[in-house]
């Protein structure tokens, strides 16, 4: 009876040893499992959203770079990249994404255009939050739905009030510059900052081209010749300028050539004359072959 006794206490004691060596396997076994996802890794130029399991809220405050101590029961991360990157949208598959990312829009005429335009932006690491929070998916995501639609919607506004021919030519740095306003005003809410907007290129149809060509040749006819009647009209000018200053100048030194033979013909009178012979005399008399003798008539003083 005893041993039967002792038997039964071994095999109890046996079977307490193994569940012990159970519960502490299970123990290093969460403990591997769990301990490293305990500690998040944010790399630089990124921050992390924390979302809760349980409630699927999100904390307000996001995750800098570096290592973060976490729940990975009841909690999540998902990061965002903070760095500038650009949206490319072209037609090209070689640009941005492989499929054709054109934005298709209407002059004022209701022409169609097509574009390729480029965005360069950041995200604004206070307001992540709530960008993940509306659109709840990955920026690559949000950039070719929602961005691609506030671009095309910013552009339709400001092209749609414009002639193609002016948008294509003097107005482009102007349709630029006022879409790259709206797409601040409309992005800027959910932390998206725009630093930079381009319109690489913009395609009408061919025959609105050809047309817009066509005008710009006979506009620049029209310059060029408009250009050579000022140059032809601006040298008649100069040359009745000319003429006149000469007329003038001739006119000027007649009157003073005039004025002066009047004021010699009155200061001109037989004594002068005489009086300017008598000065140029020698006091020789002059030779005569005959046999008169010259005489010089010498005014008498009046009495």
């Amino acid at each position: 009876m005893e041993d039967s006794f002792r038997n039964t206490i071994d095999s109890f004691g046996g079977m307490s040893k193994v569940k012990r060596a159970i519960q502490i396997a299970v123990v290093a076994l969460v403990v591997i499992v769990l301990v490293p996802s305990s500690f998040t890794y944010i790399s630089p130029g990124h921050i992390g959203i924390v979302i809760h399991r349980a409630g699927g809220g999100v904390d307000a405050v996001p995750l800098g770079p570096g290592l973060h101590m976490r729940n990975p029961i009841l909690t999540a991360i998902v990061e965002y990249p903070t760095f500038m990157q650009t949206l490319v949208l072209a037609k090209t598959p070689h640009e941005g994404s492989p499929n054709n990312d054109e934005i298709n829009v209407n002059s004022k005429e209701g022409q169609p255009l097509a574009l390729d335009v480029s965005m360069s932006f950041e995200l604004n690491a206070p307001k992540v939050p709530q960008l993940y929070q509306t659109f709840r998916t990955d920026v690559e995501t949000i950039q070719h739905t929602y961005v691609k639609q506030a671009t095309r919607q910013a552009l339709q506004e400001v092209l749609g009030g414009e002639a193609i021919a002016d948008v294509i030519g003097p107005k482009k740095a102007e349709a630029t510059n006022r879409t790259r306003v709206l797409l601040e005003q409309r992005l800027s809410p959910y932390g998206i900052v725009v630093r930079q907007f381009t319109i690489n290129e913009l395609r009408a149809p061919p025959s609105v081209m050809d047309a817009i060509n066509q005008k710009n040749v006979m506009q620049q006819q029209a310059l060029t010749a408009e250009n050579e009647l000022q140059k032809n009209t601006f040298q008649a000018q100069g040359d009745s300028i000319k003429a006149a200053g000469r007329a003038k100048a001739i006119t000027a030194e007649a009157m003073a050539q005039a004025h002066a033979n009047e004021l010699l013909a009155k200061s001109i009178s037989p004594t002068l004359v005489q009086y300017e012979m008598v000065k140029k005399w020698d006091g020789k008399m002059p030779m005569y072959s005959g046999g008169g003798t010259a005489m010089i008539q010498l005014p008498t003083p009046k009495p």
